[in-house]
Parts: structure tokens; C-alpha cells; sequence
């Protein structure tokens, strides 16, 4: 009998495969129909720190609005309730999502620098999240701010929202560093029990008819796996930290991949938006399937195997096998 059980983040999961951060988790009965398909978590989808400082200045400007005037400026106080718009519903609804399922619920936020907001990792935990995703996702564009800077605010950050925390932590990465494994082990050293690798960033399009820019957010496929791919199997043993795949997982067979590579977990969206929760259990059964034929007996057996560490050629990963890659196109050429 296969055992598809795994750790991550100190959580026991019956599987690895868990709904990444999206609009899956932005309805209960979603939420409910993953777990009858067998997810073995889910991660909440991002609450902003955009969301959650707006929240802060309009509910400021509606309190000290006319309190000047006279006494009986406290009738000019708004209804709280009209003005929970965000991060009150999304409390909420983690609470709500934790009475109702039996899988681990890990909350989402998704931000770049300190500050008030943070405080709301504890009111995320409060609600009964099992476990914290920090989402830094940041586009530089100051010529003036440096690699060092940037890295340095980011690590400030995970450590301020790690005081906020008695659940586990992790980290979901881009990425665009230009030494990854050295971050990402500062990261680790800032608090972080994990990271998630890697997050999508939105790319922008232009409309060449009406000459504005316009959003483009494509779902992925499974091409975008080996990116991904090849750092888990770089960081695995290397850093203290459990790692999770994310970005280009939607079969069986990029599930094997990431454990392959040393991965806890993959996180899964695109997939799951595309074709409903159902493929949950067709991934899972195709799971089962191969690891029986290839005589695996759990996922504990194959983490790793394929990892830098563990291949008879480290090279495959590096900058040695670039020119073995290109010259495998030669005999294409017409």
C-alpha cells in the first residue's frame, strides 16, 4: 500500500498536493469540495498590505471628520460595519473555512514593508489559521535602491511578522535574486520555516490598438515547472527550512518531479481553476498508480532522490550542462 502522507511546516498532510493561494479559497463550498476531492491542505488567498492600509486611512478620515466642530460631532461616526471591507471578511471567512474542514487552512499575505499591517499575521492566527504564507512580491523600479537594500527590507520584514507568530511561517519567493540559496538561508535565519517557490508575477501587455497597457495574467503549464524545479532540488539539504513547489503543477507526473527534487509539498492553482476540483482526485489516483508500478512505497522514499545532492551528475543543474542543453538542437537544424 502507497503512503501519500507528508510533513510541511510542522502540519501533517495526508498528501502533498495543496490549493495555492487564489480565488479557490474565496468561497467556502470551494473550499469543501477540495477537501471531498482529497487536497491535503489549503493556502487562503492573499490578504494585502494595500487592502489592509486603505482599510486603516478611510476609517481614520470618517473618525476625525468634523470632530472639531462641536460636541455633537460623535453622530458623525460611520457604522464599523460599513467600513470592514477587507481584512475584517477575510478574518472572517478563515474562521469560518477552519469550522467546517478537517485539512490544515494556511493564511496569505501578501506584502513588501513594515509596519502597522503586519499585526495582522496575529489576527490571521487568531482566527485559526494552522499556519502563515508570507507573499513578498516586489517589482523594483528605483535606480536608485540596490540589491542590498532590497534583500535587507525584505529580511526585516519576515522577521517582524515572525514576532507576531506562535504558528509556523513561510515564504513565497520570486525568483529574481541574484544569490538565491545565500537569501534564501538568510530567510531561514529571519524565522522563516519554509519557502514557497516560485510566485507568478503579473506581466504586463500593450494594447497596440488603443496604445494603453494593459493586465495579462495567463495560467500556467506545466513547461513553467522546470524553473521552479531546478532550485528545490538546489536548496534541498542545504537550507533548514521545508520547501514547496509551486508554478506549473498539473499532472502526476510534475507532482513525482517536485518530491523528486526535494519539495514537501506542491501548491496548486491554474490547474484546479481550469478544470474544478475534481482533478484532485485524478492526480492523487495517478499518483498511486505510478508509485505501485515503480514499486514506491511513500513519498518520504522518493523526497529528495533526483536533488542536487543525490544525482550522479550535479552538473545537470548548473551553468556545465548549458552547453550540452544547446548543443542538443544541432541535429535540428535544417
Amino acid at each position: 500500500m502507497t503512503e501519500l502522507n507528508t510533513t510541511y511546516l510542522g502540519l501533517n498532510l495526508k498528501n502533498p498536493l495543496v490549493a495555492s493561494a487564489s480565488p479557490l479559497s474565496k468561497k467556502l463550498e470551494t473550499v469543501k469540495k477540495l477537501e471531498d476531492a482529497g487536497i491535503g491542505a489549503v493556502v487562503m488567498y492573499s490578504l494585502f498590505e494595500e487592502q489592509i492600509s486603505h482599510e486603516s486611512q478611510a476609517l481614520d478620515y470618517f473618525l476625525s471628520r468634523g470632530t472639531e466642530s462641536f460636541a455633537e460631532a460623535i453622530s458623525y461616526f460611520p457604522e464599523l460595519d460599513n467600513y470592514n471591507i477587507g481584512p475584517e471578511e477575510y478574518l472572517e471567512l478563515i474562521a469560518k473555512i477552519k469550522e467546517s474542514v478537517n485539512i490544515p487552512v494556511i493564511g496569505s499575505l501578501n506584502g513588501i514593508s513594515s509596519g502597522g499591517w503586519v499585526n495582522y499575521a496575529k489576527k490571521i492566527e487568531q482566527a485559526g489559521a494552522d499556519a502563515l504564507e508570507l507573499n513578498i512580491y516586489y517589482i523594483p523600479t528605483d535606480v536608485k535602491i540596490d540589491s542590498k537594500e532590497l534583500e535587507d527590507a525584505q529580511i526585516e520584514l519576515v522577521a517582524d511578522i515572525k514576532k507576531q507568530l506562535s504558528i509556523p511561517l513561510s515564504v513565497k519567493l520570486g525568483p529574481y535574486y541574484s544569490a538565491l540559496p545565500n537569501f534564501a538561508n538568510r530567510l531561514v535565519a529571519a524565522g522563516a520555516n519554509g519557502l514557497v517557490l516560485f510566485n507568478r508575477f503579473y506581466q504586463p501587455d500593450i494594447d497596440t490598438e488603443t496604445l494603453e497597457v494593459v493586465p495579462s495574467l495567463n495560467l500556467s503549464t506545466s513547461d513553467e515547472l522546470r524553473l521552479p524545479l531546478r532550485w528545490i532540488a538546489i536548496l534541498y539539504g542545504s537550507i533548514k527550512a521545508d520547501l514547496a513547489l509551486t508554478t506549473g503543477v498539473h499532472n502526476e507526473k510534475d507532482v513525482l518531479k517536485a518530491m523528486m527534487a526535494g519539495a514537501n509539498i506542491v501548491e496548486i492553482a491554474s490547474e484546479l481553476i481550469a478544470h474544478g476540483p475534481k482533478r484532485v482526485t485524478e492526480i492523487l489516483q495517478g499518483l498511486e498508480t505510478w508509485m505501485v508500478e515503480y514499486e514506491y512505497r511513500s513519498i518520504q522514499q522518493m523526497r529528495g532522490s533526483m536533488s542536487h545532492k543525490a544525482v550522479a551528475e550535479p552538473a545537470a543543474f548548473e551553468r556545465a550542462n548549458y552547453m550540452k542543453a544547446l548543443q542538443s538542437f544541432d541535429h535540428k537544424l535544417v
